[in-house]
């Protein structure tokens, strides 16, 4: 059998200094861990068995229509400029237009070398592989805009990190990979006529109704002020929201240090390479807000005299922290039940994660018992607990089906730190079986019934620091 898919590659079709055409390298071995047949399907990928699957995902043979190639773009990591990253261990495979209209691209992760590698093997291991399928599931089914997982592959080769480690590859599906950074390398360079028409091009893919530069900074902002609230609505924290890490389309992209969090704490920071908090969970809302910033920054190198539309552009920007309030509010009045927040709601909610911090209350199981009767027992100070609880049954008492609204919006499960790695030590030795039945669960985040997935961690079975797959 051969896998077939109805590749239609209009990056490819760009001029070649926004890419590197290479293919990638081929593995030993290949053995597939997973395929997302249900993705696969909707993506038009047919004809193909398991082995099929695996030679393919893994980067040893390329299907007919595809134009594998490294994306160059640049990015601030941790507030400083890098002027040139580009897929290290990545190449974009091609592009289809899926069932529902949509154009994706399938890119291989830890596919080998590219000239953007800076000195790195192009590879990855198995842990980072699974961690990003498992998560950007689960955000998938928690209905957060994500890239999705297609394919996870062993190689059959060590990778030297810290330790000799199990390779593998991730096939990842986007809108596109359009990033920041992507408009960074070129307003950098002073290359306007192509920062011109990566512009048009992510106009046409992703905003057609954009009437130029500052229509499209105004989506583009608007995009990200509606997922950040959506992390901060389950307790995500992304870990490294350096610009390169952040999409035009306004999907969740890159699953290195990313963490859940279980007892709630507001400047919870579980990233290694964090060493200054500049992503802690509290610090989202901001940094997203400075990431548009830089793109705002990019796009006034389209115009001969920046000045002309530098106030356009400084009050989009600004307006963003009052976009990113809205929609925290929107995403947690729901989760209290509550489908047409007002503003003073926004007390209620603080209140609420007040309380939740000082007892060290479990963010996820909090919610989720509020949505189901009673949080009591998540709270150490009762008298705190069931004063605020009293304000807040008499503000649903006027709402329609609150209950439903708030397990609408409260997830039963997520995947914790500790189950993820309980799920990758497992996978190392062979056992894929955690894996499978995690995947399961997490498709289901609303009404699964998976208890001991439900548990936070024990003290022993905290997991303090969140590693960057590289």
């Amino acid at each position: 059998m051969t896998l077939t898919a109805p590749f239609d590659n209009s990056y490819a079709r760009l001029p070649s200094a926004f890419y590197t055409r290479l293919n990638p390298k081929p593995v030993q071995a290949p053995n597939l861990v997973a395929y997302n047949k249900q993705l696969g399907d909707m993506l038009g990928i047919s004809g193909a068995d398991r082995d099929e699957i695996a030679a393919v995902f893994s980067g040893v043979s390329v299907p007919e229509g595809a134009d594998p190639l490294a994306q160059l773009y640049a990015g601030h990591q941790f507030g400083s400029f890098n002027p040139q990253l580009g897929d290290g261990r990545a190449l974009l495979l091609g592009e289809v237009i899926a069932s529902d209209g949509v154009r994706r691209d399938i890119q291989l992760k830890g596919s080998g070398p590219t000239p953007y590698s800076r000195m790195g093997d192009g590879r990855a291991w198995l842990g980072p592989v699974l961690r990003e399928y498992i998560v950007s599931e689960a955000m998938h089914a928690l209905g957060i805009p994500t890239t999705r997982a297609l394919a996870a592959v062993r190689t059959g080769e060590d990778i030297i990190r810290e330790a000799v480690l199990p390779g593998a590859v991730l096939t990842r599906v986007a809108k596109s990979h359009l990033r920041v950074g992507t408009f960074e390398v070129f307003a950098h360079r002073g290359q306007k006529e192509e920062l011109q028409n990566l512009t048009d091009y992510a106009i046409k893919r992703h905003y057609p109704q954009a009437n130029g530069p500052m229509d499209l900074l105004r989506a583009v902002c608007q995009a990200q002020a509606d997922l950040v609230a959506k992390w901060m609505s389950v307790g995500f924290i992304h870990g490294v929201m350096n610009t390169d890490n952040c999409t035009i389309s306004g999907e969740t992209i890159d699953y290195g240090p990313c963490a859940f969090i279980d007892d709630f704490h507001a400047d919870t920071v579980f990233s290694s390479i964090d060493q200054t908090g500049r992503y802690a969970y509290s610090n989202q809302p901001r940094i997203i807000v400075w990431n548009m910033a830089q793109l705002a920054t990019s796009l006034l190198q389209l115009y001969d005299d920046p000045k002309t539309v530098l106030d356009e552009a400084t009050e989009i920007v600004h307006a963003m922290p009052a976009q990113v309030e809205a929609a925290w509010l929107s995403e947690f009045a729901a989760k209290l039940g509550i489908a047409n927040p007002k503003p003073e709601d926004a007390a209620l909610i603080s209140d609420l994660l007040n309380l939740m911090q000082q007892d060290g209350a479990d963010f996820t199981n909090t919610f989720d018992a509020l949505a189901r009767g009673d949080a009591k027992d998540q709270f150490l100070d009762l008298d705190a607990y069931e004063t605020w609880a009293k304000i807040w049954q008499a503000r649903i008492a006027t709402e329609d089906g609150p209950n439903a609204v708030m397990q609408a919006a409260s997830p039963r499960i997520i995947p914790r730190n500790h189950r993820i790695e309980e799920m990758i030590t497992a996978a190392v030795a062979g056992d894929d079986a955690p894996f499978e039945r995690l995947l399961k669960a997490l498709s289901d985040p609303y009404s699964t019934e998976d208890t001991d997935l439900m548990r936070p961690p024990t003290k022993a079975q905290r997991v303090p620091a969140t590693f960057c797959g590289t």
